[in-house]
């Protein structure tokens, strides 16, 4: 963290220095992933929320890890996490 390191208070005669150490957080979800109905040819939306923004996510359909294309959006802005899913079809299930 940018703010851990050495601080000194000095008076000209004397000084004293001590120590800040920064531990981080967890990123902990907020809000969770709900279970999602849609058409065929439709997109789904599945979003959450986190307690840190931009923290880095990973989104997987299984074991895949799904990366943005035609058929996914992956949106994040500040705390909330967003996967669209375009022309939903049965694969997408």
């Amino acid at each position: 963290e940018a703010d851990a390191g050495e601080y000194t208070c000095d008076t000209g005669d004397q000084q004293t220095t001590a120590a800040v150490l920064v531990k981080a957080l967890p990123v902990l979800f907020k809000h969770w992933l709900k279970n999602e109905e849609v058409e065929e040819g439709r997109t789904a939306v599945l979003h959450c929320e986190l307690t840190k923004p931009n923290a880095p996510v990973e989104w997987r359909k299984g074991d895949m890890v799904l990366q943005p294309s035609d058929k996914y959006e992956i949106r994040q802005e500040g705390t909330r996490v967003e996967l669209f899913i375009y022309d939903a079809g049965a694969q997408d299930a």
